[in-house]
Protein backbone atom coordinates (compact mmCIF):
# COMPACT_ATOMS: atom_id res chain seq x y z
CA UNK A 1 0.00 0.00 0.00
CA UNK A 2 1.39 3.74 -0.82
CA UNK A 3 2.16 5.10 2.32
CA UNK A 4 2.30 8.68 3.55
CA UNK A 5 6.07 9.32 3.22
CA UNK A 6 6.02 8.67 -0.34
CA UNK A 7 3.99 11.69 -1.68
CA UNK A 8 4.05 13.72 1.41
CA UNK A 9 6.08 16.71 1.01
CA UNK A 10 9.05 16.65 3.46
CA UNK A 11 10.56 20.49 2.95
CA UNK A 12 7.56 22.30 5.04
CA UNK A 13 7.46 26.27 5.90
CA UNK A 14 6.79 26.58 9.24
CA UNK A 15 6.22 29.77 11.44
CA UNK A 16 5.97 30.16 15.07
CA UNK A 17 3.14 31.03 17.71
CA UNK A 18 5.02 34.53 18.40
CA UNK A 19 5.52 35.63 14.26
CA UNK A 20 2.72 37.70 12.95
CA UNK A 21 0.10 37.17 10.76
CA UNK A 22 2.08 39.10 8.28
CA UNK A 23 5.02 36.53 8.66
CA UNK A 24 2.91 33.57 8.19
CA UNK A 25 0.72 35.57 4.93
CA UNK A 26 4.54 36.29 3.34
CA UNK A 27 5.63 32.90 3.87
CA UNK A 28 2.21 31.98 2.28
CA UNK A 29 2.79 34.68 -0.90
CA UNK A 30 6.69 33.14 -1.16
CA UNK A 31 6.29 29.85 -1.15
CA UNK A 32 2.82 29.25 -3.16
CA UNK A 33 0.70 27.25 0.07
CA UNK A 34 -2.32 27.91 1.78
CA UNK A 35 -0.94 26.76 5.21
CA UNK A 36 1.93 26.73 7.36
CA UNK A 37 2.49 24.54 10.30
CA UNK A 38 2.93 26.63 13.60
CA UNK A 39 5.54 25.03 15.27
CA UNK A 40 7.92 24.85 18.85
CA UNK A 41 10.58 25.39 19.61
CA UNK A 42 10.97 21.10 19.53
CA UNK A 43 9.75 21.36 15.95
CA UNK A 44 6.68 20.10 17.33
CA UNK A 45 3.23 20.67 15.39
CA UNK A 46 1.36 23.15 18.30
CA UNK A 47 -0.97 24.86 15.14
CA UNK A 48 -1.65 25.26 12.29
CA UNK A 49 -2.60 28.30 10.00
CA UNK A 50 -4.58 29.25 6.79
CA UNK A 51 -4.77 31.89 4.78
CA UNK A 52 -8.35 31.87 5.83
CA UNK A 53 -7.07 32.43 8.82
CA UNK A 54 -5.59 35.12 8.40
CA UNK A 55 -8.59 36.99 6.44
CA UNK A 56 -11.09 36.14 8.64
CA UNK A 57 -8.76 37.54 11.39
CA UNK A 58 -8.11 41.01 9.54
CA UNK A 59 -11.94 41.09 9.26
CA UNK A 60 -12.44 40.74 12.42
CA UNK A 61 -9.97 42.29 14.34
CA UNK A 62 -9.63 45.45 11.89
CA UNK A 63 -5.98 46.07 12.72
CA UNK A 64 -2.76 45.12 10.81
CA UNK A 65 -1.68 41.53 10.41
CA UNK A 66 1.84 42.48 11.55
CA UNK A 67 0.31 43.24 15.47
CA UNK A 68 -1.51 40.22 15.25
CA UNK A 69 0.56 37.06 16.80
CA UNK A 70 -0.25 33.69 15.31
CA UNK A 71 -0.81 31.99 17.83
CA UNK A 72 -3.96 33.90 18.53
CA UNK A 73 -5.41 32.93 15.25
CA UNK A 74 -4.12 29.30 14.46
CA UNK A 75 -5.79 26.06 14.83
CA UNK A 76 -4.41 24.37 17.41
CA UNK A 77 -4.92 20.23 17.97
CA UNK A 78 -3.77 19.47 15.12
CA UNK A 79 -4.71 16.20 13.39
CA UNK A 80 -1.58 15.07 11.75
CA UNK A 81 -0.85 12.10 10.18
CA UNK A 82 2.74 9.37 10.49
CA UNK A 83 4.64 8.76 7.15
CA UNK A 84 3.98 5.25 8.03
CA UNK A 85 0.52 5.20 7.43
CA UNK A 86 -0.86 4.29 4.42
CA UNK A 87 -2.85 7.07 2.13
CA UNK A 88 -6.22 5.59 3.05
CA UNK A 89 -5.55 6.18 6.84
CA UNK A 90 -4.60 10.06 5.57
CA UNK A 91 -8.04 10.23 3.04
CA UNK A 92 -9.91 8.99 6.02
CA UNK A 93 -8.50 11.66 8.35
CA UNK A 94 -9.32 14.36 5.93
CA UNK A 95 -13.14 12.90 5.10
CA UNK A 96 -13.70 13.07 8.75
CA UNK A 97 -12.41 16.49 9.72
CA UNK A 98 -12.91 18.10 6.54
CA UNK A 99 -8.85 19.50 6.10
CA UNK A 100 -7.41 19.64 3.03
CA UNK A 101 -4.17 18.81 4.52
CA UNK A 102 -2.36 17.30 7.23
CA UNK A 103 1.19 17.98 8.83
CA UNK A 104 3.35 14.85 9.01
CA UNK A 105 4.57 13.53 12.53
CA UNK A 106 6.97 11.46 13.80
CA UNK A 107 6.38 9.62 16.61
CA UNK A 108 7.65 12.64 19.01
CA UNK A 109 5.69 15.15 17.24
CA UNK A 110 8.11 16.75 15.66
CA UNK A 111 7.36 18.21 12.03
CA UNK A 112 8.80 15.51 9.25
CA UNK A 113 5.98 16.82 6.33
CA UNK A 114 2.63 17.58 4.97
CA UNK A 115 0.97 15.74 2.70
CA UNK A 116 -2.20 17.35 0.47
CA UNK A 117 -5.35 16.60 -1.11
CA UNK A 118 -3.34 18.23 -4.11
CA UNK A 119 -0.59 15.56 -3.49
CA UNK A 120 -3.38 12.79 -4.00
CA UNK A 121 -4.50 14.32 -6.99
CA UNK A 122 -1.43 14.26 -8.42
CA UNK A 123 -0.63 10.85 -7.49
CA UNK A 124 -3.66 9.13 -9.54
CA UNK A 125 -2.95 6.83 -12.00
CA UNK A 126 -6.16 5.29 -13.97
CA UNK A 127 -4.22 2.43 -15.17
CA UNK A 128 -2.13 1.15 -12.22
CA UNK A 129 -3.47 -1.05 -9.49
CA UNK A 130 -4.74 0.26 -6.18
CA UNK A 131 -0.90 0.15 -4.36
CA UNK A 132 0.19 2.24 -6.89
CA UNK A 133 -1.85 5.63 -5.71
CA UNK A 134 -5.24 6.86 -4.83
CA UNK A 135 -8.22 6.00 -7.72
CA UNK A 136 -10.43 9.12 -9.06
CA UNK A 137 -12.72 8.06 -7.53
CA UNK A 138 -11.35 7.79 -3.83
CA UNK A 139 -9.81 11.30 -4.38
CA UNK A 140 -13.46 12.28 -6.08
CA UNK A 141 -15.03 11.04 -2.41
CA UNK A 142 -12.27 12.84 0.09
CA UNK A 143 -12.47 15.91 -2.27
CA UNK A 144 -16.70 15.87 -1.57
CA UNK A 145 -15.93 15.24 2.54
CA UNK A 146 -13.58 18.02 2.59
CA UNK A 147 -16.17 20.73 0.68
CA UNK A 148 -19.32 19.88 2.78
CA UNK A 149 -20.30 23.52 3.87
CA UNK A 150 -19.50 23.73 7.31
CA UNK A 151 -22.67 25.31 9.69
CA UNK A 152 -22.82 28.31 9.05
CA UNK A 153 -20.27 30.35 11.71
CA UNK A 154 -20.96 33.80 12.83
CA UNK A 155 -18.73 36.90 13.83
CA UNK A 156 -19.06 37.49 17.39
CA UNK A 157 -19.71 41.42 16.58
CA UNK A 158 -22.35 39.85 14.11
CA UNK A 159 -25.96 41.36 15.32
CA UNK A 160 -28.94 38.65 15.13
Amino acid sequence: MLKVRDIMTREVKTCRPEDTLDDASRIMWENDCGSVPVIDGDSKVVGIITDRDICMAAHQRGAPLASIPVGEVMTGNVLACNGLDTMDVAENMMQLRQVRRLPVIDYEGRLVGIVSLNDLARRINPNAPRSDGPTCKEVATTLAAVSEPHRARRSPSARP
